[in-house]
């Protein structure tokens, strides 16, 4: 008889789980009404205040991507007590990298100044991205002038890394294939090799102080595969708290697309890393 009633048990307390997870969605967080300066946010509505709180910047190549994809993300992770904030940017070829990053930054200071209205606390942030999204967050992280435009000191409390694409842009334009990714990335960071450099978060890896969680999968870009590790090593060398994982037998997309599933490894470890540094 239990083993008939145990399916149905876990099915309600799933269906339970989801229930207590509220949306507050597009709220934009530049003070205009633009669709690329919003955000969405999951949290647990179980009257626990000052949760941790994670920033999601999505992927795409700088050139797509959107923030009503992640949805499974944010309410996996507010279901394990993290709230979640999902954010759009500005993307090519309207937008280059220093507006995308800017505009990352200033979502950050939104979470930093209102997340307590959402349960969560300001002084408990910390920043994922995939792929360009992880570009953009370590950016951000490790190049001053973005908060410092924002008005704000940097307010991350760690970093987690999922399959990071462009650690050192300048590196990857330098010697890569000239194929279509190569002139839509130029589109992002223009022709111009200094441009690349400014553009490059390992450029200002003496910069970084908070934490760090790193992915990067067996399969994925040779890029990511070299420069991820190397991000790693320098961190280790400043003796900055670092971490490093890389997942067998997965690509770049895979990386992200395996966390639909809320018992997915990569919740465990990026659960364990939050608490840890909170």
């Amino acid at each position: 008889m239990l083993e008939k009633l145990l399916p149905i048990m876990l099915l309600f307390q799933t269906i339970l789980s989801s229930a207590q997870v509220k949306t507050a969605k597009n709220i934009n967080y530049a003070g205009n009404t633009e669709v690329k300066n919003t955000l969405n946010i999951f949290y647990k509505n179980d009257g626990i205040a000052n949760k941790p709180v994670l920033v999601f910047i999505h992927g795409g190549s700088w050139s797509s991507g959107k923030k009503e994809t992640y949805w499974w993300l944010g309410r996996n992770f507010a279901r394990k007590g993290i709230v979640t904030v999902i954010i759009n940017y500005p993307l090519a070829p309207t937008a280059q990298y220093e507006k995308m990053a800017g505009d990352c930054a200033l979502a950050v200071k939104w979470v930093r100044e209102n997340i307590e209205n959402y349960q969560a606390s300001g002084d408990k942030i910390f920043v994922m991205g995939h792929s360009a999204g992880a570009h953009l967050g370590e950016l951000i992280n490790s190049d001053p002038k973005y908060f410092q435009l924002a008005g704000i000191k940097n307010p991350i409390k760690g970093m987690i890394l999922n399959d990071p694409f462009g650690l050192d842009i300048f590196e990857y334009l330098t010697s890569a294939e000239k194929d279509n990714y190569y002139y839509d990335f130029l589109r992002t960071f223009t022709d111009q090799p200094a441009v690349w450099k400014r553009a490059s978060p390992l450029d200002y890896v003496n910069n970084i102080k908070n934490p760090h969680l790193l992915f990067y999968g067996g399969k994925t870009y040779d890029a990511i595969k070299i420069q991820t590790p190397r991000l790693y090593e320098k961190l280790t060398a400043n003796k900055v708290a670092v971490e490093i994982n890389e997942v067998k037998g997965k690509s770049h997309v895979p990386m992200i697309s395996q966390m639909i599933f809320g018992s997915n490894a990569l919740y465990k470890a990026i659960v364990e890393f939050v608490n840890k540094f909170t």
